[in-house]
């Protein structure tokens, strides 16, 4: 059929295919090329990767860790500014005229014990309290890739114009960093970017990218909360007013605001991670301090949840004739919300550097983060996930009844370090050559 709107339509596609297909050719050289530089610098990523891993440090006492990232950089051609937001690092290069990108990673460890039996596992603790100190959230994958993108970059330079920006940030696990270096005058002291970039180390297979528009993380709330009672013998509670029975109340209670109030379709958890009070079984104490963390996507969602909170904590006490609580929720990290032109304009070259198959959409994670601080500076940015376990084992873990993976926070999360670094490194650096005039747009 021979129709003026068919044959312009028919044009149009067949322009968009030919366009689709100048971007495969413009792209494979660039993408082989990043690939190439990537695995020839791989030995100087591996050891850096495997010393940040034995020697972590926890939020806000990065010192070492700050100056090892500070002085490669420096290495590299950047001119960098340390003791940002008291531990963070910022190193900037200037290529010329064009965007401005910020490629983000994070400095600290967990204060935890690591079990995965590595030989260079880490037996760091911490000077103030004698904890042990592990990077079990990915943290040193994240630097070991922010390096290699970095480095990638400068040996390309005659393939992209603009400002790199590349910022270490302290505190990422307390959710305080992003907010003390931009306090610190992170957009005022330095160029403010017109895209930003992180990626976070998940338990998919490695080589694979996850990706997605929209939230991408939840919201942080915590929760801290005094019930108060009257002490007394254990055989006697009618002579007390027992604050355990209180807080027993609660716990339990507050979960109907999330099965009851709350939207099923939304996501939202309250969660009860501390229950401390008393000392030992025959005394009722005076009084209990609950603690916990509240997570959501959205804002009505989250408001909702510390309404919830506030009102069956003060009914649980009521209830029990017992004096009003002290209530305190504590903002956390707002959930980080990708710009979805850039995720699509991403997601092109992620799908033709690792194929389709191995660059995916993927749900939110319930998890929080602070990249989410620079987003709102109204920045266009886009948070990603690249896997750190052999296929065969996730595949595994898929399976009913398989055995599972560690997940990020266990004491035995252990990437793979090859090739999980290298696939990092490579995603980065065509990000940020995607935005800055390279080919591979």
């Amino acid at each position: 059929m021979n129709h003026p709107v068919v044959a312009r339509l028919a044009a149009a596609v067949s322009l968009s295919l030919l366009s689709l297909a100048a971007l495969a050719q413009t792209a494979a050289p660039l993408k082989t090329e990043v690939a190439t530089r990537v695995s020839a610098m791989y030995p100087w990523l591996d050891a850096t990767y495997k010393d940040l891993h034995a020697h972590p440090e926890i939020a806000f006492q990065e010192t070492r860790t700050a100056a090892k990232l500070a002085a490669e950089m420096r290495k590299l051609g950047f001119t960098v500014t340390e003791q940002v937001g008291q531990t963070g690092v910022v190193a900037v290069l200037k290529n010329g005229a064009g965007p401005t990108v910020l490629v983000r990673t994070e400095l600290d460890g967990l204060p935890m014990e690591e079990k995965t039996g590595l030989p260079y596992a880490s037996r760091a603790r911490t000077k103030a309290d004698d904890n042990f100190v592990t990077h079990s959230c990915g943290h040193d994958v994240h630097m070991a890739s922010w390096l290699g993108t970095a480095r990638t970059l400068t040996e390309l330079k005659p393939q992209w114009h603009g400002t790199l920006v590349f910022i270490a940030q302290p505190a990422e696990e307390v959710v305080r960093g992003a907010k003390a270096m931009l306090a610190d005058g992170l957009f005022t002291r330095f160029p403010k970017p017109d895209y930003a970039f992180a990626l976070h180390s998940w338990p998919l297979a490695y080589g694979t990218v996850g990706f997605n528009s929209g939230p991408v993380s939840s919201n942080s709330d915590a929760l801290e909360i005094q019930f108060k009672g009257r002490g007394g013998h254990g055989s006697a509670p009618d002579k007390a007013l027992d604050p355990i029975a209180i807080a027993a109340r609660f716990v339990v209670d507050v979960q109907t605001v999330v099965s009851r109030e709350k939207d099923p379709k939304e996501f939202g958890v309250v969660t009860i991670g501390a229950i401390q009070g008393g000392t030992v079984g025959n005394i009722i104490p005076d009084n209990v301090q609950v603690r916990g963390t509240i997570r959501s996507y959205s804002p009505e969602v989250r408001a909702k949840l510390l309404d919830g909170i506030r009102r069956v904590a003060n009914a649980s006490a009521a209830m029990a004739g017992a004096p009003a609580p002290d209530v305190q929720i504590i903002p956390g990290g707002a959930a980080i919300v990708n710009n979805d032109e850039l995720v699509r304009r991403t997601e092109a070259v992620f799908k033709d550097a690792f194929g389709a198959d191995k660059a995916q959409r993927m749900p939110a994670m319930t998890a929080s983060e602070d990249f989410s601080a620079y987003a709102d500076q109204g920045i266009p940015s886009m948070f990603f996930f690249t896997g750190v376990y052999a296929p065969e084992a996730v595949a595994e873990a898929a399976r009913p009844g398989g055995k599972p993976v560690a997940f990020n926070h266990s004491p035995f999360y252990a990437p793979v370090p090859e090739p999980s670094i290298k696939t990092a490194a490579q995603a980065m650096t065509l990000a940020v050559l995607n935005v800055m005039g390279s080919a591979a747009r």
